[in-house]
């Protein structure tokens, strides 16, 4: 009868098996410590120079506006420009039918000849009755009806070679120009349309957008200087500003204030110009006027990201302090500029906030802060 012993060589297998788990769960609540804090892009606010700018709601509108119209009655014949296309002042837009008015400085032109061949005879016997006068052949009546004569085959002359300018000018309307230079819209009237002088229907509009204005209103108790500066005493540079915050690349010029106070809002209206070279304003867009009011100094500047709003609206910021904690931290913040948010009350120069990565944190949190990769323009773009 044999006896089977168990071997040996088995527990030596066992015993490091629990060793290692023993050596790994330490290990693993590091790893799962560390995972848990949470990364945050973080940036050190900023003291720096930067514009001071007011932001007032306008409007474009075109420089000047015209509205083609017929200065003579007939049927369109012909449309000579393309919709939403540049024309320059005296280009061709319609033909009207021209054949009446043609046919109208002909015999215009025929009732000349015939008054200047009138007076051509009327000058004749002038000539023939001062003669016969002085020779005492006729008498002084006589004399006087020739003479008479003449001056009316003159006026006769001058009223037909009027009638004839007339018929020209007629003429000449029947081709529908531009009277001044932009951008044309659609056609109001097509080919075969009976088009009148006295119809007070449009063939199309012309607007100039070249420089375009831009009209904005700014309350009559605003202690800014707005209105000194409109009258000239003082350039101000404007911008337009897009509805997500960015200028438009070329600057203007403030150019007047209305010289009274609309009694409904309290406002004064004000107007500024912008070049337009592209024709990427068009009028009737509703813009954000931005002007600048001077410049402030050591002003605390952090990116418009860093800004939080509460449910009531107020300013708040993540600010990291001492041991990387988040505290959520109300603020007093001025006016947005280029380089960020100016905050008046709460944030010193130097302290760290947080600019992305608020979805991971909450107040008290601990959180590895990373440098911010954004763009900071506050030293750059916010000095004068």
């Amino acid at each position: 009868m044999q006896i089977h012993r168990p071997t040996s060589r088995a527990l030596p297998l066992v015993v490091p098996l629990w060793l290692t788990l023993a050596a790994c769960q330490p290990l693993s609540r590091d790893s799962s410590s560390a995972a848990s804090v949470p990364e945050v892009s973080t940036v050190a606010a900023a003291a720096a120079t930067v514009p001071l700018t007011l932001d007032l709601p306008g409007r474009l509108a075109p420089t000047r506006v015209a509205e083609v119209r017929a200065q003579v009655s007939g049927i369109i014949q012909e449309r000579m420009f393309e919709e939403g296309s540049l024309v320059r002042k005296g280009d061709v837009l319609f033909r009207i039918d021209p054949a009446v008015y043609k046919a109208e400085v002909d015999a215009r032109a025929a009732a000349l000849d015939r008054a200047e061949a009138t007076r051509d005879q009327a000058l004749r016997q002038s000539e023939r009755a001062e003669t016969l006068l002085e020779r005492q052949a006729t008498s002084s009546a006589q004399h006087d009806i020739a003479v008479a004569a003449l001056r009316q085959a003159e006026a006769d002359v001058a009223s037909a070679r009027a009638q004839l300018a007339r018929a020209r000018i007629e003429l000449d309307y029947a081709t529908v120009r531009a009277p001044i230079g932009g951008r044309i819209g659609r056609a109001l009237a097509t080919e075969g349309a009976l088009v009148s002088q006295n119809d007070a229907t449009r063939l199309a509009v012309i607007q100039q957008i070249d420089p375009i204005y831009a009209d904005f209103m700014q309350s009559a108790s605003d202690p800014s200087p707005l209105t000194e500066r409109a009258a000239g005493k003082e350039a101000t540079e404007v911008r337009l500003v897009d509805s997500d915050g960015t200028p438009y690349a070329d600057t203007g010029q403030l150019l007047f204030t209305d010289a009274s106070v609309d009694p409904g809002t309290g406002q004064v209206s004000l107007r500024a110009t912008f070049p337009n070279p592209r024709a990427a304003l068009l009028p009737g867009t509703y813009v954000r006027v931005r002007v600048a009011q001077g410049v402030k100094a050591d002003a605390t500047i952090v990116p418009a990201q860093a800004i939080q709003r509460s449910s009531a609206g107020e300013a708040q910021a993540f600010v990291v302090e001492e041991g990387n904690r988040v505290m959520l931290r109300p603020l007093n913040t001025g006016a947005l500029t280029d380089a960020g948010w100016i905050v008046e009350e709460g944030l010193r120069p130097g302290e760290i906030v947080v600019v992305e990565g608020f979805q991971k944190i909450q107040p008290g949190v601990s959180v590895k802060p990373v440098p911010w990769k954004g763009s900071r323009t506050a030293e750059t773009s916010a000095r004068p």
